[in-house]
């Protein structure tokens, strides 16, 4: 029995960004999955360590090939309105998600699975040739286009979260409104108050509900980490999810043991506008990526550590070759890299007479201000003129799937551990009802080789090999100025003291239902 209001285990998440969605299909952001991952489960769903355990399905079977998985679901799983969750909630999840009509940003992340791709692109037209199939409602069976060493960690993703066919079929993408929203997972939603929070409670009906120790959770929407640590620090929150880095230290003498910070798998980067000038010349591209003074960042701006990035593959990540890419610039002088910059600009035609003149965009946030604050001074001496403009989250990452950017701040945490996770954000896009879908691959960067690579690496079995393919796709990327990575990521949380089974972890994902929250 759930508690009583009164004595009711109640968890304050500062969660920041405010969900643009609810609906599996249609999410984007770390802030979204923290509120997606509780009230829907996948056959696959992280442990408190981030790594892939059984989920809706309580096990699995991979053909000799590699190329065919068998999901075998739990008995007695339901959605909250009763319906039992069957295999074909999963067949008609990953057609929708794959349906160009959805359009979901983050579809690619499934074309392991045979046909995907061609059906998202709108190649192949039929959703039932899509490689997932029901055996029967307890069984699922899903065909890939060639063997795929991440593909369990890959279904850990929302991407392959069912969704309650009954629902979706009557009420179509309304089906997430409060009055038609359905859970599977740990938690359902109760209440959503845009710009406010979200309000989750503990699913009674949960096949694990017996071991899940939290009964309610708002996932607090405020963006300004400030304020965030203040509310923290009255009692208000339990966990923040950020915090400005400029109080690490504070944080490290007055609350001992509470900022986690720990390294995982990400880059926080900026995106430069391709498609049109003065952004679509390579020269211009490696003026600014090379005057960026990366090693100050991390210790100096942000005081909390994070390394400087010069690749696009994060340290670490799996399947992939060691200390792949570091180009020769990095280890330039820096005075030397500014004088090439400032050349590179001036063959371009920029100089006095013709100043480099640059918006800057970033999502509102202390430490995104700080950084391009520290970069528009690093670009000064190019006699680039920089104006900084910020916008709320939603807002900012709109204007960079439209293409109405300059230079935009991003940033990508990995959704499974591998390194073709991150270079497919520099694919070329593909053609959907006649324009071009650039995905996540804001800065429309392209360039045929290196496509031609990341499908080779797609269909190569040897791991080592694959491995070295992929560098080969980041080398040519980097080379030619892509983006401009400019740092690895660190998790930065700070945790109450009497709550516990929070593990830091190189995915940053912690579901609420590995939490306990102890007596205060």
């Amino acid at each position: 029995m759930m508690s009583t209001a009164a004595s009711a285990v109640t968890l304050q998440l500062h969660n920041g960004g405010d969900p643009g969605s609810l609906d599996p299909a249609k999410v984007s952001g770390d802030w979204e999955n923290r509120v997606v991952g509780d009230y829907i489960e996948g056959l696959v769903t992280d442990d408190a360590n981030a790594k892939p355990i059984p989920g809706q399905a309580e096990s699995w079977d991979i053909s000799d090939d590699g190329l065919v998985y068998t999901f075998h679901l739990r008995d007695g799983i339901k959605w909250t309105d009763g319906e039992p969750v069957t295999a074909d909630d999963f067949v008609f999840a990953m057609q929708r998600l794959m349906d160009p009509k959805t359009a979901s940003e983050y579809a690619y992340l499934q074309y392991p699975i045979k046909n995907a791709q061609a059906i998202n692109s709108g190649e192949m037209t039929d959703l039932n040739e899509l490689g997932v199939k029901a055996i029967d409602d307890k069984t699922l069976e899903i065909t890939l286009e060639a063997p795929t060493p991440f593909f369990i960690e890959a279904l850990t993703h929302y991407t392959a979260f069912p969704v309650p066919k009954h629902l979706v079929e009557e009420f179509g993408d309304d089906w997430t409104k409060m009055d038609h929203i359905v859970a599977n997972g740990p938690y359902k939603i109760v209440e959503w108050l845009p710009g406010s929070y979200v309000h989750s409670v503990k699913n009674e009906d949960y096949y694990d509900a017996a071991n899940v120790q939290i009964d309610e959770v708002y996932y607090n929407v405020l963006e300004d980490q400030a304020a965030a640590l203040n509310r923290y620090r009255a009692g208000e929150f339990d966990i923040l999810t950020d915090f400005p880095s400029d109080q690490y230290q504070w944080m490290q003498d007055n609350l001992p043991g509470e900022a986690h910070v720990a390294p995982f798998l990400g880059v926080y980067y900026y995106v430069m506008n391709q498609e049109k000038p003065p952004l679509d010349d390579v020269r211009v591209r490696e003026a600014l990526s090379i005057s960026v003074l990366r090693d100050v960042i991390g210790p100096d701006i942000l005081g909390t550590g994070e390394l400087p990035a010069y690749g696009w593959v994060p340290p670490g990540t799996g399947n992939y070759v060691e200390n792949a890419y570091m180009p020769e610039w990095a280890q330039m002088p820096y005075e030397e890299r500014v004088a090439k910059a400032q050349e590179l600009l001036k063959e371009a035609g920029y100089g006095p007479d013709n100043p480099l003149t640059l918006q800057l965009r970033y999502n509102t946030n202390d430490n995104h201000q700080r950084i391009a604050v520290a970069i528009a001074a690093m670009w000064e001496p190019l006699g680039v003129k920089v104006e900084l403009f910020n916008s709320e989250v939603a807002v900012h990452y709109d204007a960079l799937r439209a293409g109405d950017f300059q230079v935009g701040r991003a940033g990508w945490l990995l959704d499974y551990n591998d390194p073709s996770n991150t270079l497919d954000l520099l694919k070329t896009g593909t053609m959907q009802d006649g324009t071009m879908n650039w995905g996540n691959n804001y800065g429309r960067y392209s360039n045929e080789e290196f496509d031609t690579l990341l499908d080779q690496a797609s269909t190569e079995q040897d791991l080592a090999k694959r491995g070295e393919v992929l560098a080969q796709a980041e080398k040519i990327a980097m080379d030619e100025f892509a983006a401009l990575p400019i740092y690895w990521y660190v998790s930065k949380n700070v945790v109450k003291p009497y709550i516990e089974g929070f593990e830091d972890n190189a995915k940053d994902i912690h579901r609420t239902r590995w939490l306990t929250k102890n007596e205060q």
